[in-house]
């Protein structure tokens, strides 16, 4: 159930609103938007939802909406305008501009993290991405550097003007990576991961969700639910591709998600091309579509010697060819009205 309030409703007339929702026994989310305020009634126990009902005539009380579909928080309906999450630096996910972030796999050394983080800043990208814990499939293989790896994140990324993204695998983790890290990804594997979702709404990090690999969209939305019942509403998805029977490629990126989840909810939305994938060949030609399909940016894996990474080489561009991708997208973007970062030079190379 939405309250959707008057454009002029006071604070007294919302603060009441809400207060009457926790007395039926209920959670209000207030969500203020750029024309209206939404209070979104949040709750299994159907305690006095009459008297909630009873609420519509309410001063300042526009309607209210019920919503059949079981994520609430993630709906439309909250904010039809669609939700823009600033992340600092002038960085804004869900607004014009279409948002890359950009980098390795795994975090290596020094010099391979600062290799990569000039070169893709140079080409536009926002985010330097780069793994510090990396949840591998097999035990043997290489599992991140931990928290020196997300110190030389945090040390690339300054010097370059980017902003971290990192994948966080537990909750323990959390506390942790705050320091360093402006966007907690959450993987594939973690997506029903509720404890740590539980953990992350807690926080006011903003956090990359990424679909699971056999997960629906519904799902998808429904584990963004368990984050913004926590209180933090600064959620990103991200369609990384979803296993099917076909076994020519590493995944299926669904590409049709992107306008799907556009319809469903306000939350902005990513594509992994690099997993949806899993070859270098395919990661341009996908990563155009999904910018041409609506998507509010990319995620694309990016190594300076992709044969001897010790992860994902295989699906890793050069930096070259991710500069490339880049003009490619730059056509594409004013198409469906969006905008893409233009090149530019390090930090230390334009002062």
């Amino acid at each position: 159930m939405l309250f959707n309030m008057r454009g002029e409703a006071t604070d007294e007339e919302i603060n009441h609103i809400v207060a009457r929702i926790k007395e039926c026994g209920y959670e209000a989310h207030l969500i203020r938007g750029k024309e209206r305020t939404v209070i979104g009634v949040v709750g299994n126990s159907g305690r006095h939802r009459s008297e909630l009902e009873a609420l519509s005539s309410a001063p300042g009380v526009e309607d209210i909406v019920k919503i059949s579909h079981p994520f609430k928080l993630s709906a439309r309906s909250m904010r039809p305008e669609g939700s823009q999450i600033d992340l600092g630096r002038g960085v804004i996910v869900g607004g014009k501009e279409v948002i890359v972030a950009a980098g390795p796999c795994a975090v290596e050394s020094r010099e391979q993290i600062h290799d990569v983080a000039a070169r893709v800043s140079k080409a536009g990208a926002k985010l330097l991405r780069g793994g510090a814990f990396k949840p591998r499939t097999s035990p043997y293989s290489f599992q991140g550097m931990g928290e020196d790896g997300l110190k030389l994140l945090r040390e690339a990324a300054d010097k370059n003007d980017l902003l971290v993204v990192t994948e966080v695998m537990d909750p323990s983790q959390i506390e942790v990576m705050l320091p360093y890290v402006d966007v907690m990804q959450v993987g594939a594997r973690n997506m029903q991961n509720y404890h740590l979702l539980r953990a992350l709404g807690e926080t006011q990090k903003a956090v990359l969700l990424k679909r699971g690999m056999s997960a629906t969209i519904e799902e998808l939305l429904l584990s963004a639910e368990y984050i913004m019942a926590g209180g933090n509403y600064k959620v990103i998805l991200c369609e990384r591709g979803i296993r099917t029977f076909d076994t020519y490629l590493r995944n299926t990126l669904d590409i049709a998600a992107i306008p799907v989840i556009k319809g469903l909810s306000h939350l902005p939305i990513f594509a992994d091309p690099s997993h949806g994938t899993g070859r270098r060949d395919k990661v341009a030609p996908m990563a155009r579509a999904a910018v041409a399909a609506g998507a509010d940016g990319l995620i694309i894996e990016v190594h300076p010697d992709p044969e001897r990474a010790l992860s994902d080489g295989v699906q890793s561009l050069y930096p070259d060819q991710f500069a490339h991708l880049m003009n490619e997208i730059r056509a594409i973007a004013p198409a469906v009205g969006r905008t893409i970062a233009e090149t530019r030079f390090p930090v230390e190379a334009s002062r």
